[in-house]
């Protein structure tokens, strides 16, 4: 039986998507995060050396990495080509760019705005108020305007698809959702409205809608 191993508030949200997508059953493990550090427990070194989710176990088989996984799952599921364009066809291109993109450019911006957002509240009084400013001016200096570029970037592209891959939904479109919903907070006002719509999109998809009752959703934490 396919399980999920899958950490509350984190990107292995889009697994679980993925397979409501698909109409595939499995088994879902929940694994609660430290509620002062935020980080996974132990218990998900079992699973996997490194301990993060996304992991999921297939029989004998353990398959990390959300790309890894999303991969997997489409190679044994999705034969109709529901959720990958075929590789022959035009689509096919920017759906593998847009799948490695969204955690090979895309995240480390988004993850140092959590590390660095992070490190005031995490330590103690008086240290914490020059970690204040100093949170304040790498976001200021460093972080936003590299987020910001990422965005006009998504903004632009969204403009002449509907989807990352194309005129059609795909997974790649799952694989951006985390970072496209970190960015959430910029995306606020008029600047960024294709965008918004694209959230929205994916927002009311019915299989986007299980996946938050079954395993919850994302938030600020991945």
């Amino acid at each position: 039986m396919l399980t999920v191993h899958h950490l509350e508030a984190s990107r292995s949200h889009r697994i679980l998507w993925l397979l409501e997508e698909l109409g595939v059953d499995y088994e879902l493990q929940i694994y609660e995060r430290d509620p002062d550090t935020k980080l996974a427990p132990d218990s998900l070194r079992e699973i996997h050396p490194l301990g993060k989710a996304p992991v999921i176990t297939d029989g004998d088989i353990t398959v990390a990495e959300s790309g890894a996984i999303i991969e997997y799952l489409l190679d044994k599921y999705d034969e109709d080509h529901q959720l990958r364009p075929p590789a022959d066809s035009d689509a096919f291109g920017r759906y593998r760019y847009w799948m490695h993109y969204a955690e090979g450019s895309a995240m480390p911006n988004l993850l140092l705005r959590i590390v660095f957002s992070e490190l005031p509240r995490q330590t103690p009084w008086p240290a914490s108020i020059p970690l204040k400013a100093l949170q304040k001016q790498v976001e200021a200096e460093f972080i936003s305007p590299r987020i910001e570029r990422h965005l006009d970037y998504w903004e632009a592209e969204l403009t002449e698809h509907d989807y990352f891959a194309g005129d059609a939904f795909t997974a790649a479109d799952i694989q951006m959702s985390v970072p496209v919903e970190g960015a959430a907070k910029d995306l606020e006002g008029d600047e960024y409205p294709r965008l918004q719509q694209f959230v929205e999109r994916l927002r009311n998809r019915p299989a986007h809608q299980r996946a938050v009752e079954r395993g919850g959703g994302l938030d600020a934490a991945w």
